[in-house]
């Protein structure tokens, strides 16, 4: 059974625009800092997982996009970059601290805003909609994918 995934980007890093114009429409998702974020990917994560595609810190934050899981954890090549603003120097290639999955976009969709997602009743639980909220990646239950995917 696959699992589902709300992953947040902000879009002047990595946009949905950006992941569709990547070669296979498959992008690394680097940068993520939050132990509990990079143990969904290293340990829950699946080749195949649904992932809604999220914009975050932007004007209209929300929905953007239709993604799945197009890899298996692997080390995020950016903590060992000391120009990246991702480096981290306790890492080590031997014991990297931090993990990534690539993501492959299958569609771009127009904008389900955070109003419109707190809008319906039948996303009213969702993780990314309680307060105090600020994970990059959260699990997607079954019944949401379904009320925002339609399958």
């Amino acid at each position: 059974m696959a699992n589902y995934w709300l992953m947040k980007s902000e879009p002047d890093e990595v946009s949905v625009d950006d992941a569709l114009a990547a070669p296979r429409s498959t992008v690394p998702w680097t940068g993520v800092r939050n132990y509990q974020a990079r143990n969904y990917m290293r340990d829950q994560m699946r080749v195949g997982d649904g992932v809604l595609f999220y914009h975050s810190s932007c004007e209209e934050p929300g929905i953007v996009g239709i993604a799945k899981v197009a890899s298996t954890p692997y080390p995020d090549p950016t903590q060992f970059d000391r120009k990246s603003k991702y480096y981290d120097a306790k890492a080590t290639k031997e014991e990297p601290r931090w993990m990534l999955v690539d993501v492959k976009v299958e569609k771009k969709i127009p904008n389900i805003t955070l109003t419109e997602l707190r809008s319906r009743p039948e996303l009213a639980d969702m993780i990314v909609l309680k307060r105090g909220n600020r994970l990059s990646i959260t699990p997607v239950e079954a019944k949401h994918w379904k009320a925002i995917v339609g399958k």
